[in-house]
């Protein structure tokens, strides 16, 4: 057993499963991760920033049978996709695996003529729709006929609760190869239980001690352009994303390899350079999202279910050379990847700002993704689009396909993503230098903003010279214009 729990709880979690105790498999703790997307869920009344969703479109009815069919037997093949949470009635929340979990498919009906897919769109909606954590599984169907461009619709709802990045790209790689008559070669399923036993045998102390040591003495939250609401995760965002050229590209493996580092120490780095000029200084914190996998024992390579986490890296570079603030970050990162479990809420106790203000309003997740997006063998069926979110006010994705780099910037009404965007890219372009002019100086060297921003704020802003009568003194001016304009407001101060 995982978890203690008395009669009475035990009861009250029999009550919460379809089928009662029969159909209850296992129970057993939430993860870090799993935990805060608790709260957050339980904190919204209207939407689920967690909810996430996809569009897809198929050639044909029997098309659209085949994937949901083939859906159906990934969702019985592993126990986190027939995963339930119950929170209710509890001391402490728990997950609750189902041992039989049918994923249910709405037909909608459209109200008269219109855009089928828009209509799709707005009735999954996540910013105004929600679904149960305490019924399983965790995802939703709905489907729709587009008469317009004669294909079947299915939007796709899961939830961030029971999927990661890599959970999804193994759910598709699962789905293609059921599609493709190859079920019986698929591997052994890898219970989720394995991961949760793995990630209890840290002690707490051992991550509070840590993390003391790096946050004890953060007292300022790093929060670009002044926003401090990390909790408001139902609002607008805008999104935009951009792929490096190839030139850039090949300049960040190199400089990567040249320095014994990944390509993600050199973002990491670039991130923090760019919030030191955002706010103002140099000691900065931001969010990064750790694959969570390096202590999962079997489950780490093929293991379903949410093992990533969310943890606050604090990068003091100031006064150091590119080659040093490089070396310090993935020294740094080195020393989180210990601590990869360890629950966010502890860290941030851990830290010298009071809440209720945030450690840290930004997140910086990099990851490795396939280029195709893992869904090239779904022969009459076409991604049309696919949405992730979080609760930060800015995050910003690197996806690693191996041949590029793709930048998703996501942030809320105040903050432009095309401009996160460039004085990342402006930075990044910084620590790599050109080729045969690698950086050595120092760090602070190194510009976020772009040339054409450079310029506007440097010259066209303060490009402030009139001309005006020599002759005349300031006073007198004054006086004329008092005369011509008597109502107009004078200074505003």
């Amino acid at each position: 057993p995982l978890v203690t729990l008395s009669q009475q709880e035990i009861d009250t979690v029999v009550a919460s499963v379809c089928g009662g105790a029969a159909n209850v498999q296992d129970i057993y703790p939430l993860s870090p991760l799993q935990e805060g997307i608790l709260f957050h869920h339980l904190l919204q009344e209207r939407g689920d920033t967690y909810l996430l969703h996809s569009l897809m479109a198929f050639d044909s009815e029997d098309h659209l049978n085949a994937f949901i069919q083939a859906l159906r037997l990934v969702i019985d093949r592993h126990d986190i996709l027939r995963t339930a949470v119950c929170s209710q009635g509890l001391s402490r929340p728990v997950q609750v695996v189902w041992r039989s979990a049918t994923l249910q498919v709405n037909t909608i009906e459209p109200a008269g003529t219109g855009d089928a897919l828009a209509c799709l769109r707005d009735c999954i909606n996540p910013r105004q729709r929600r679904i149960s954590l305490a019924r399983a599984p965790l995802f939703s169907a709905d489907t729709l006929y587009d008469p317009d461009r004669r294909q079947w619709l299915l939007g796709l709802c899961f939830h961030h609760m029971v999927c990661d990045h890599i959970t999804m790209a193994l759910i598709c790689d699962e789905i293609t190869r059921i599609l493709q008559g190859s079920a019986a070669a698929l591997p052994p399923p890898l219970p989720y239980r394995d991961f949760i036993a793995q990630l209890l045998r840290t002690p707490a102390p051992v991550h509070e001690a840590y993390f003391r040591s790096r946050l004890a003495g953060t007292d300022t939250p790093t929060a670009p352009f002044g926003i401090l609401d990390v909790q408001e995760s139902g609002g607008r965002t805008a999104e935009l994303s951009r792929t490096l050229d190839a030139s850039l590209t090949g300049r960040i493996q190199a400089r990567a390899r040249a320095l014994g580092v990944s390509p993600g120490v050199l973002f990491h780095t670039a991130f923090a350079r760019m919030l030191a000029q955002l706010c103002g200084h140099d000691d900065v914190v931001f969010g990064t999202v750790l694959m969570g996998r390096l202590q999962a024992g079997s489950s780490a390579e093929g293991g379903l279910g949410m093992f990533i986490n969310t943890l606050p890296l604090r990068l003091s570079l100031a006064g150091m050379t590119v080659r040093e603030a490089v070396l310090t970050t993935g020294r740094e990162l080195a020393a989180l990847f210990e601590h990869e479990q360890a629950p966010l809420a502890l860290a941030l106790r851990c830290s010298g700002v009071a809440a209720p203000l945030p450690l840290f309003s930004t997140l910086l997740n990099y990851r490795h993704s396939l280029p195709g997006g893992g869904t090239d063998g779904w022969h009459g069926m076409h991604l049309l689009e696919t949405e992730e979110r979080t609760n930060y006010p800015l995050t910003l994705s690197v996806d690693d396909t191996g041949n590029d780099f793709v930048l998703t910037a996501q942030a809320v009404s105040g903050i432009a993503p095309d401009r996160i965007l460039r004085y990342l890219v402006t930075a990044v372009e910084g620590l790599v230098g050109t080729p045969g002019n690698e950086p050595e100086g120092p760090l602070a060297g190194i510009s976020v903003l772009p040339p054409d921003e450079r310029r506007q704020l440097l010259e066209t802003f303060n490009a402030t010279r009139r001309d005006f009568p020599r002759d005349s003194l300031v006073h007198t001016l004054f006086e004329e214009q008092v005369r011509r304009t008597p109502q107009a407001l004078a200074v505003l101060s």
